[in-house]
């Protein structure tokens, strides 16, 4: 969720150019107040793309072949039957991919090099063209692309368009041998609707990574399933990701010192004050 009282803090820094996130997620800063008060906002998209993609397709894995619940089951040392943990391969079966992003694209390409899966992606914020660029087929609609997946992943920003995107009637046209993935955000699925949805067997499974409020408690309804693989939001928490967040804010922050325009500015109508304002600030103008 956004931070709130953004306005008065960033009054008393009138010398700031930008904030930077850690990250490809924005959802913390309020981009509303940073532009209004004539402060850049950068990200990292990008930065951790492979740690977040590999983790998606981890997910993916131990779902499929049900590697969480017999771990358990041998450790516990239950009576079992090796027929209990049947499941199923993901080689040449259907993806779809919420937000096709530097994440999204990344899962898209493993999936279709590496399982021969079919990939459809829902961007409305991407033409046609830049989809099949990337390897994947171009959605109509959310619903036309759930009810043909067996794996939906979502990779989009939590914004106020996003938020709640999947909720019950969209869990409810998924098939009932999918699995629902997210490693973006909390608050961009209804957790209530996901748990009822599984209690219903509406679907076969969940890979979450994310929660609405993180921790989540030690009671939280989906922990008690046995088909649900969870993580404390540590997909992009990888040596390479934090390496590379680092090195692209680093770069971007040296980039507006230099007078040129970052690469993931967020708030790009603010660039037209930066000049002057680097001058008031810095007491000279940029020489980029």
């Amino acid at each position: 969720m956004a931070l709130q009282g953004y306005a008065p803090l960033l009054a008393r820094c009138p010398s700031l150019l930008v904030l930077s996130t850690n990250g490809a997620g924005f959802d913390t800063v309020s981009l509303a107040d940073a532009t209004a008060a004539g402060v850049m906002v950068v990200n990292q998209a990008g930065g951790n793309k492979e740690g977040v993609a590999e983790h998606v397709m981890a997910m993916m894995l131990a779902l499929s072949k049900r590697i969480v619940v017999s771990d358990h089951a041998m450790r516990r040392g239950v009576a079992y039957r090796r027929q209990d943990f049947m499941g199923d391969d993901v080689q040449g079966r259907t993806i779809g991919i919420i937000g096709l992003g530097h994440v999204g694209a990344r899962v898209a390409e493993l999936c279709r090099g590496l399982f021969q899966m079919r990939v459809i992606a829902y961007d409305p914020y991407q033409t046609p063209e830049q989809i099949v660029a990337k390897g994947a087929e171009k959605a109509a609609t959310l619903e036309a692309m759930l009810r043909v997946a067996d794996y939906v992943s979502v990779n989009c920003p939590h914004t106020a368009e996003t938020r709640g995107m999947m909720g019950p009637e969209q869990f409810a046209m998924m098939q009932a041998h999918s699995y629902f993935i997210t490693t973006a955000r909390g608050g961009i699925h209804d957790e209530r609707a996901l748990a009822e949805a599984l209690t219903a067997r509406q679907i076969a499974g969940a890979g979450l990574d994310v929660w609405e409020d993180e921790p989540p408690p030690s009671n939280h309804p989906l922990l008690g399933f046995d088909n649900v693989v969870v993580s404390p939001h540590t997909a992009g928490i990888t040596r390479q990701s934090r390496h590379n967040i680092a090195r692209i804010a680093a770069e971007q922050m040296l980039d507006i010192l230099d007078g040129k325009k970052p690469s993931r500015l967020l708030n790009p109508e603010v660039w037209e004050v930066y000049s002057d304002r680097f001058a008031r600030i810095l007491g000279y103008r940029p020489q980029g």
